[in-house]
Parts: C-alpha cells; structure tokens; sequence
C-alpha cells in the first residue's frame, strides 16, 4: 500500500477493510470472534471491535511469521474446543455472509476435518493452485513459486478462507514446518498433513470471484470503491425509485438508504449510515455524513450537512455548514453560508444569510437576519443562546451567550445584546438597550 498505516486501516465504502470482514463474520452468530493482530495492534484491535463490540476479542501475534503462525496465536483459545473454527482474511473485504454460510454447510455435510473455499480465475498467476487428484478429491495445494508447469495451467486457486475442526486444525499445526528462510509457517500446509491423517479435506468450490479478491494496492482500492459505489447506486435507481441525473458522478455509502422521488444531482457525497426521506432534492456539490433527513427536504449546491437531522419540507443551502446535531424542525430555513453547530431551529425558522447559529435554540417563525453571529465562546467555556418564538433579529446582531431573547422581541440592526431581552421589546444599541415596547 506504501503506507505508514496498516493494510486492514484503509477504507473501502467509509470503514476500514477490517470492518467489513469482521461484520460479514457477525452475521454468521458465533461464539466468539478472534482478530489476530500484529502490526499497529491497537488501531487494529479498535477498528474491528468496533463493529462488535464484546463478541470479538483479540489475539496478539509478535512476530509475523506467515498465516500458520498468525493462526498458532489462537492455540490457547481453540485447541480443547470442539468448535468449528473459519479462517478468514483482513484484506478480503467482500466476503459475503451468504457465502461463510453455504462453505459451512458444505463442510459439515462433507464430513470434513478441513473445507477450502477456492475460485477459478482465467489469470491464476501468484496464487495458490488447488490440485485435484483423479477422483476430482482435494489432494495439495501448490504454491506459484513450487508448481510446475502443468500446475500453472490449474485455474482453480486457493481463496484464504477455510473451515477447520478445531483440534484437527491445532493437531496438524504443530507438524508444519518454516517455508522459508524468515522463518514463515504456512496454513496451506495444514490441509495436506490434515488429509494424510486420514481426515477428510474437501473443497467447496464458489462461483463468484470478486468476493475472495485480497487488496494489496491503492489502485485496486479503488477498483474496490467504484465497484460498491457501482453497486449502491443501481439498487437505489431498480428497487428504491431513486433519480441520478448522471449516476456515474455520485458518491453512494452502501450504508446509504434514500427514498423514492428524489433526486441526486451531479458530484453529490453520501457518507456514513445517511437517511434520506422521499421526495428530496440534493443539489450538486453537496456532501451529507450520518444524517437523517425527512421527505422533501432541499439541500442546495455545496452544503455540508454532518452528524445533523432535518425535518419534512425544511431547504438548506447554496454554500450551508450544519453539524454537531443540528436540528431543523418543520418548515425550518437555513440560506446562503449559514452555519449552524448544535443548535436548534424550530418550526418555520430563518436564518437565511451568513450567520453562524452555535449552542443555540431558535424559536418557531423567528427570523434571523444577515450577519448575526450567537458569540458562545468565552475563551474558556461554550454558552446557550435562546430565542424564543416570533423573534426578529436584525442585521449583525451579535448575542452574547448566556442569553435569552423573549418571544415577538426584536433587535436592531448592528446591536451588540449582552443582557436578557424581555417580551414584545425593541432593543438597540452597544450594548443594546430595551428601547419601548411593541404591540
């Protein structure tokens, strides 16, 4: 990867690669899952547990020595169970759960001490070659390097993944020896000393390729990315009723989920577990990460919408930055370059021109006016500010948190508010002072 991170860190689909092969293992309903780290152990470590939380536990491997070594690791926590134990590899993030479950089926109905789950691939070349024996039965499994020429021309190859009894398996690991002059301990080893035990080994062979491919390059990260994207996206148009003017511009988590009618303009980024109601239209150049938005919600060009909710028939944008749990009730307006950081705005609220809106609740049908910033930081703690509902707040005005602004006040142009503004009054000034009452 010419990376200073571990392979299984990088992201394919917003989660590390490690992520996706650890959930494809928890929908499966294990005992336990154990994650053989090495390299950068605890950013490992956290990256898969996070999907899983107590299920998965991990198993330190202090020197890399190969995948018979990586699988020594879990020796004290496997060799007396009777389980049976799947072998799966951090870099293979597309495994299916569909497909962990058909090669455990067929490993149980064969009988078998060991079940390899192999591919057949038109280019075979670097990988391991499974060779049959006349009766069509598993007999070795022969690497790129030690295979003859009549071995080479095997399209049949070894995919990484396997079933093992777990006794059988830790039996025949003690009799594996070094492949090579580091020093290296091979799983592929442990099939061939299995079925000379006398133990079955069968080999369950898949019909789709591209779920056992291993990424060892940013390219074919790429490659990986634009598949999950491809894939999404097509979903959402044939099963969901989604509109991409053109789909190939469109970046899709496949966490993603959109409703019916509405429409992804051009250059749009969908990240994270995103919830889009029906009858939306985001607009081109809009990025939305872990939000949930209702139906008919408009998202302008170029708006950021993270970690926020929006509700039915609210419209956000060109050029907005919502975060932090920004809440936009019914109805709720947010303009040109406005920012709202943890803050509320209730139902039928404006704030329609470069504002900044923090750690603060606007009532509903309160207006605020261009250039008005809620001052919440004091250099050392954050503070709320509240306006209450049917407020107008003028042009550059600057409130100056803690503060509450009562119902159907409103302030003056340029007013700098300091103090708690009462009901149904104009204020004005720096600081701004109550000025009369309004009807």
């Amino acid at each position: 990867m010419k990376s200073n991170r571990a392979k299984v860190l990088h992201e394919l689909g917003g989660l590390p690669l490690i992520a996706h092969v650890v959930r494809a293992a928890q929908a499966l309903n294990p005992q336990a899952i154990l994650v053989v780290v090495g390299h950068q152990a605890e950013e490992v470590e956290r990256a898969a547990l996070a999907e899983v939380g107590d299920l998965a536990r991990s198993v330190l491997q202090a020197q890399q020595r190969g995948t018979g070594d990586a699988v020594e690791s879990a020796r004290s926590e496997l060799e007396n169970s009777d389980s049976l134990v799947l072998i799966l590899s951090g870099d293979v993030p597309m495994i299916k759960t569909e497909t962990l479950r058909k090669i455990i089926d067929y490993h149980n109905n064969a009988a078998a001490a060991c079940t390899i789950l192999s591919v057949r691939l038109e280019n075979p070349t670097g990988y391991g070659r499974i060779i049959r024996d006349q009766n069509d039965s598993f007999q070795k499994i022969v690497e790129q390097r030690d295979a003859t020429e009549e071995q080479r021309l095997v399209k049949e190859i070894n995919s990484g993944i396997y079933c093992f009894d777990a006794k059988e398996l830790y039996r025949a690991l003690r009799k594996v020896e070094p492949a090579n002059d580091q020093g290296e301990y091979y799983l592929t080893d442990v099939a061939e000393i299995i079925l000379a035990s006398g133990e079955t080994v069968s080999v369950y062979l898949h019909g789709d390729s591209r779920e056992v491919y291993g990424i060892n390059t940013r390219a074919e990260l790429a490659e990986f990315e634009n598949l999950i994207r491809r894939s999404a996206i097509r979903k959402l148009m044939l099963e969901d009723g989604v509109t991409f003017i053109d789909p190939s511009h469109a970046y899709i988590s496949a966490e993603a989920q959109i409703g019916r009618d509405t429409i992804i303009y051009p250059n749009v980024t969908v990240e994270g577990k995103t919830i889009i109601g029906e009858g939306c239209v985001i607009l081109s150049g809009a990025r939305i990460t872990n939000s949930r938005l209702a139906d008919n919600v408009v998202v302008k060009d170029h708006s950021i919408v993270v970690d926020s909710q929006l509700e039915s028939n609210c419209a956000v944008g060109p050029f907005a930055h919502l975060r932090m749990n920004a809440l936009l009730e019914e109805k709720a307006t947010v303009g040109n370059f406005v920012e709202v950081k943890k803050s509320r705005l209730k139902r039928g609220a404006k704030a329609m021109h470069l504002t900044y809106l923090g750690d603060a609740t606007i009532g509903e049908r309160t207006n605020i006016g261009a250039g008005t910033v809620t001052c919440n930081y004091d250099g050392k703690n954050k503070h709320e500010t509240i306006i209450e509902d049917d407020v107008k707040i003028g042009s550059d005005t600057m409130l100056v948190a803690p503060v509450r602004v009562g119902a159907r006040s409103m302030t003056a142009a340029g007013s700098v508010v300091t103090k708690d503004v009462p009901p149904d009054s104009l204020v004005a000034g720096v600081p701004a002072e109550v000025k009369k009452k309004l009807k």
